[in-house]
């Protein structure tokens, strides 16, 4: 079987509310690229890729010449034939390496009639627990509603999702406000939710890596009682986190310093950070995750599921990794929930028991709706793209690291944005 043609198609998916973040916000809407690897065989794969609000149409056009005539089922080459690491220190396409990587298992699985699980080793669980994930918000363009910028919004919010989707972790994406305005927001939402250390419910919080180390370790030892999975990236940098690490009482966890097998190495003989969140783009696919979970297993680090902005087709790749990895004992992140739709068959994925079922079908389970993704396209069409990195209420403020220039709390104007 041999590759025949790579297409893609930008997308942009609405969100519920524009979602803040520590480098920005997320302007009401997903920006993603949706990839068909086709063979000569009839088989077509899909993958799907973020960009920061961008388009990465043409990244994928330039890979045509390398890859049309190649067997998807050489995954191993194409990773060398596109992505070597010594000529990427000039243009890194592991990302795009991880969208084809999904297109060629999804091939894989529809041409051997096997879901994508069976291929890396078979399904150990058929749902994968997700955790609730809370950001500040601002209010929707249109409409004005789902701003979460106080902590009666942040609260009000978290028991509106763990009523809807049935979430038992909750995780807050911090940096935004200052830490001691987040520390009020985030202590409120374990005493509304269940901050006995033996209650069902469990926590993590998330600043994005914007604090100054003295910073991350105040706000750890404020936050010690609480029943936490973990504390996510507060500071950048492998030694950062140590210094941090030996200051606080709960594990720390990163998809920002541990993103690649040599700072896993790294971290292993030195280390820094407890629990790996892997990502199935960051990672250059999901084989990599598996690899990357079997290192941990070894050395009997902890291992989560990042997500970064996923519609359904990537949002299938990290449930089929969730069901074939022994050490998944942390519920996975899953930006989903703020989607107002997809542009999959059947439409959005749902939540039981904040849960969702492993695609069973062959390859990744899903198939894209020509419809909806004619409709996203346009909308993209007209809206373009977005700049992930900067706030649309703070024009000439730049996301510093560590930061000292935190949004305002009392400022509740409303973004005038494309929606």
């Amino acid at each position: 079987m041999k590759i025949t043609d790579i297409k893609a198609t930008t997308v942009t998916v609405p969100l519920e509310a524009p979602l803040r973040h520590a480098a920005g916000c997320h302007w009401g809407r997903f920006v993603r690229t949706i990839v068909e690897v086709e063979t000569d065989e009839g088989i077509t794969g899909l993958g799907e890729m973020g960009g920061g609000g961008e388009s990465a149409e043409s990244a994928f056009r330039a890979m045509k010449a390398y890859l049309v005539g190649h067997d998807p089922a050489r995954l191993e080459e194409m990773r060398f034939k596109i992505a070597n690491p010594t000529a990427s220190l000039y243009n890194n396409r592991t990302q795009i390496l991880a969208a084809l990587e999904f297109a060629c298992l999804d091939i894989l699985g529809k041409k051997w009639d096997v879901p994508v699980y069976d291929i890396l080793g078979g399904q150990l669980q058929s749902e994968v627990p997700f955790a609730s994930y809370l950001f500040f918000r601002y209010p929707n363009p249109k409409t004005g509603d789902g701003e979460v910028r106080t902590v009666d919004q942040l609260v009000e919010h978290a028991k509106d999702l763990k009523t809807r989707y049935g979430f038992t972790s909750h995780k807050l994406k911090g940096g935004v406000f200052h830490p001691e305005y987040e520390l009020k927001c985030y202590r409120a939402l374990a005493e509304e939710l269940g901050a006995d250390q033996r209650s069902g419910d469990s926590f993590r919080f998330d600043p994005n890596a914007s604090w100054s180390t003295e910073q991350a370790i105040w706000f750890g030892q404020q936050i010690e009682d609480i029943r936490n999975d973990y504390f996510e990236d507060p500071v950048f940098g492998l030694h950062a986190m140590r210094r941090t690490r030996e200051k606080v009482r709960m594990p720390l966890a990163t998809n920002t310093v541990v993103v690649n097998f040599e700072q896993l190495a790294a971290n292993v003989l030195n280390t820094a950070i407890d629990v790996i969140l892997l990502d199935t783009t960051f990672w250059g696919g999901i084989r990599p995750c598996v690899k990357a979970a079997g290192v941990c297993e070894t050395f009997q680090l902890g291992v989560a599921v990042h997500s970064s902005g996923e519609l359904g087709i990537q949002l299938a790749t990290m449930l089929h990794l969730g069901a074939v990895i022994p050490n998944l004992t942390f519920a996975a992140d899953a930006h989903y929930h703020h989607l107002t739709d997809d542009i999959i068959v059947g439409g959005k994925f749902e939540y039981k028991d904040g849960r969702i079922s492993v695609p069973t079908g062959p390859g990744l389970g899903v198939t894209l709706d020509r419809d909806k993704l004619a409709e996203y396209s346009d909308l993209y069409k007209r809206l373009g793209g977005y700049p992930y990195d900067k706030d649309p209420l703070r024009p000439d403020w730049t996301p510093v690291v560590p930061n000292t220039r935190w949004a305002d709390p009392n400022d509740a104007r409303r973004p005038d944005i494309s929606f």
